[in-house]
Protein backbone atom coordinates (compact mmCIF):
# COMPACT_ATOMS: atom_id res chain seq x y z
CA UNK A 1 0.00 0.00 0.00
CA UNK A 2 1.08 3.91 -0.66
CA UNK A 3 2.56 6.02 1.82
CA UNK A 4 0.21 9.21 2.22
CA UNK A 5 2.76 12.26 1.31
CA UNK A 6 1.72 15.52 3.48
CA UNK A 7 3.52 18.98 2.64
CA UNK A 8 4.29 20.77 5.59
CA UNK A 9 3.58 24.49 5.10
CA UNK A 10 7.24 25.45 5.08
CA UNK A 11 7.75 22.86 2.36
CA UNK A 12 4.86 24.53 0.20
CA UNK A 13 6.38 28.04 0.73
CA UNK A 14 9.74 26.38 -0.05
CA UNK A 15 8.71 25.34 -3.19
CA UNK A 16 6.96 28.25 -4.12
CA UNK A 17 9.95 30.74 -3.00
CA UNK A 18 12.19 28.24 -5.72
CA UNK A 19 10.23 28.34 -8.28
CA UNK A 20 9.52 32.14 -8.32
CA UNK A 21 13.46 32.45 -8.03
CA UNK A 22 13.90 30.54 -10.97
CA UNK A 23 11.06 32.25 -12.75
CA UNK A 24 12.59 35.63 -12.56
CA UNK A 25 15.27 34.23 -15.25
CA UNK A 26 13.20 31.74 -16.70
CA UNK A 27 9.41 30.90 -16.35
CA UNK A 28 9.34 28.02 -18.67
CA UNK A 29 12.40 26.26 -16.94
CA UNK A 30 10.76 27.61 -13.28
CA UNK A 31 7.53 25.34 -13.98
CA UNK A 32 9.28 22.16 -15.50
CA UNK A 33 11.96 22.03 -12.64
CA UNK A 34 8.64 22.76 -9.88
CA UNK A 35 6.88 19.76 -11.53
CA UNK A 36 10.63 17.62 -11.34
CA UNK A 37 11.04 18.45 -7.74
CA UNK A 38 7.16 17.10 -6.69
CA UNK A 39 8.06 14.09 -9.27
CA UNK A 40 10.74 13.31 -6.71
CA UNK A 41 8.62 13.68 -3.60
CA UNK A 42 5.57 11.54 -5.71
CA UNK A 43 8.20 8.60 -5.70
CA UNK A 44 8.36 8.62 -1.67
CA UNK A 45 4.74 6.96 -1.95
CA UNK A 46 6.30 3.64 -3.32
CA UNK A 47 9.27 3.91 -1.31
CA UNK A 48 9.35 6.32 1.67
CA UNK A 49 13.07 5.18 2.85
CA UNK A 50 14.25 5.96 -0.87
CA UNK A 51 16.64 8.67 0.74
CA UNK A 52 19.12 8.81 2.94
CA UNK A 53 19.03 9.58 6.44
CA UNK A 54 20.40 13.01 7.33
CA UNK A 55 23.28 13.49 8.60
CA UNK A 56 22.62 16.26 11.21
CA UNK A 57 19.45 14.48 12.45
CA UNK A 58 20.89 11.30 12.88
CA UNK A 59 17.07 9.62 13.11
CA UNK A 60 16.55 6.81 10.84
CA UNK A 61 12.87 8.62 10.08
CA UNK A 62 14.10 12.06 9.22
CA UNK A 63 15.55 11.13 5.08
CA UNK A 64 16.29 13.24 2.39
CA UNK A 65 16.34 12.69 -1.17
CA UNK A 66 19.25 14.86 -2.69
CA UNK A 67 17.89 16.10 -6.57
CA UNK A 68 20.10 18.95 -8.33
CA UNK A 69 21.44 21.20 -5.56
CA UNK A 70 18.34 20.84 -3.43
CA UNK A 71 17.78 18.32 -0.53
CA UNK A 72 14.50 17.60 0.06
CA UNK A 73 13.84 16.52 3.32
CA UNK A 74 11.10 14.72 4.77
CA UNK A 75 10.37 12.34 7.77
CA UNK A 76 8.49 8.48 7.50
CA UNK A 77 5.89 8.07 10.06
CA UNK A 78 5.46 4.38 9.69
CA UNK A 79 2.05 3.63 12.05
CA UNK A 80 -0.05 6.36 9.84
CA UNK A 81 1.93 5.09 6.49
CA UNK A 82 2.94 8.92 5.96
CA UNK A 83 5.63 10.78 4.27
CA UNK A 84 5.91 14.25 5.87
CA UNK A 85 7.78 16.96 3.18
CA UNK A 86 9.53 19.22 5.62
CA UNK A 87 11.90 21.17 3.62
CA UNK A 88 13.48 21.59 0.55
CA UNK A 89 16.67 23.41 1.02
CA UNK A 90 19.12 24.37 -1.21
CA UNK A 91 22.59 23.00 -0.25
CA UNK A 92 24.57 26.40 -0.87
CA UNK A 93 22.86 27.11 2.55
CA UNK A 94 24.30 24.84 4.60
CA UNK A 95 22.49 22.84 7.18
CA UNK A 96 18.59 22.42 6.80
CA UNK A 97 16.53 24.40 9.27
CA UNK A 98 14.12 21.64 10.31
CA UNK A 99 11.22 21.86 12.81
CA UNK A 100 12.10 20.46 16.35
CA UNK A 101 9.64 17.47 15.93
CA UNK A 102 7.22 17.78 13.06
CA UNK A 103 3.40 17.80 13.44
CA UNK A 104 1.36 15.74 11.27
Amino acid sequence: MAFKIIWSEQAREDLREIVTFIALDNPTTAESFGYLLMTKVDALAQFPRLGRVVPEEDDEDIREIIFRSYRIVYQVIEKQQVVAIARIWHGARGEPEIPERLKF
